[in-house]
């Protein structure tokens, strides 16, 4: 099938190319660079595995691309990703999230495509619930501009399946890491502490140590993007997550085992609003999108840490 992918340079949007690749698709990126990287989509041979149409989501450009290609599916990850950075600029986090995503609806629904699959965020739309590992049922309890954004994402894209039979699936995706994160700034735990271990730098841990997080691989992660692009799951948010709580302590933990660094991160005091428990349900992804994660932790850390240090 042909496809677009939104944000495709970036993280998981060039693991999510990558494995559309291997699975024949015709696949067209359209990323705006201001946190995506070529090397992303580069070959071996030097130039771009895939078309790449350099435009930011917001534009009416879009509308145009859109057009051209004529996709049956648009993978939908192009985002401002980062809470702190919603919290001190609502407005701007509101105009690539929510504006950006309606943008790519209606040049979704200009250009006949079938389905959007839309990025969501389970460790965000559900505050701090009562019980877990937390469903899709729990209620939505933004605490955030992005968290906020996000369901609003998924509410006009909503609106436009009954208003404009565009399909669409929502991926409530938990913490993901792996190759191509990012290892500076504050998210990205994971690849945060391998770049730091492998440099011999300075690791920190916030508060105790014992806030814990649902941590899924991207290429696992990649596989249910993958899963949802079909007819089933028309409407539905599915969370995307092991079920499974790893501390930051376990974590750095891993890490550092995996590094062949000494496991002594510095500590600091916890960070306000820190969320302190965190994992995803993704009972109903296995049952109705035939989604598993395959990755253990241990691995999956090894494996990041390894593409770090290939890198050095």
């Amino acid at each position: 099938m042909r496809v677009l992918v939104t944000g495709g340079a970036g993280f998981i949007g060039s693991n999510l190319v990558d494995l559309l690749l291997e699975n024949g698709h015709e696949v067209h990126v359209v990323d705006d660079f201001s946190r995506g990287r070529e090397a992303n989509l580069t070959s071996s041979g030097g130039g771009m595995r895939c078309p790449v149409h350099r435009v930011d989501v917001r534009s009416d450009a879009l509308a145009d691309v859109m057009s051209e290609v004529s996709p049956e599916v648009v993978f939908h990850l192009a985002a401002q990703i980062d809470v702190r950075v919603s919290v001190a600029d609502p407005l701007g986090d509101a105009g690539r999230n929510v504006l950006g995503t309606l943008n790519v609806a209606e040049a979704a629904r200009r250009a006949g495509t079938r389905k959007v699959v839309f990025t969501s965020s389970g460790g965000s739309i559900y505050g701090v619930p009562e019980n877990l590992p937390v469903d899709e049922q729990a209620p939505l309890c933004p605490q955030s501009p992005y968290a906020a954004s996000k369901i609003s994402g998924e509410t006009y894209l909503d609106t436009y399946r009954r208003l404009h039979g565009l399909d669409c699936t929502h991926l409530a995706l938990a913490n993901v890491y792996g190759p191509r994160q990012d290892p500076h700034g504050e998210a990205g735990v994971v690849a945060i502490f391998a770049g730091a271990l492998l440099e011999g730098r300075a690791t920190t841990v916030f508060g105790d140590g014992g806030n814990t997080r649902d941590y899924v691989y991207v290429e696992d992660v990649a596989r249910a993007f993958l899963a949802a692009a079909g007819e089933r799951g028309s409407g539905c948010r599915y969370n995307i997550g092991t079920g499974m709580q790893t501390s930051d302590r376990e974590l750095h933990t891993l890490a550092a085992t995996a590094a062949g660094a000494a496991d002594r991160p510095e500590h600091a005091p916890a960070r306000p609003g820190d969320v302190r428990f965190s994992a995803l349900d993704a009972g109903a992804a296995a049952r109705e999108l035939g989604w598993k994660p395959e990755v253990t932790i241990a691995d999956g850390v090894a494996r990041t840490v390894e593409y770090f240090r290939s890198r050095r």
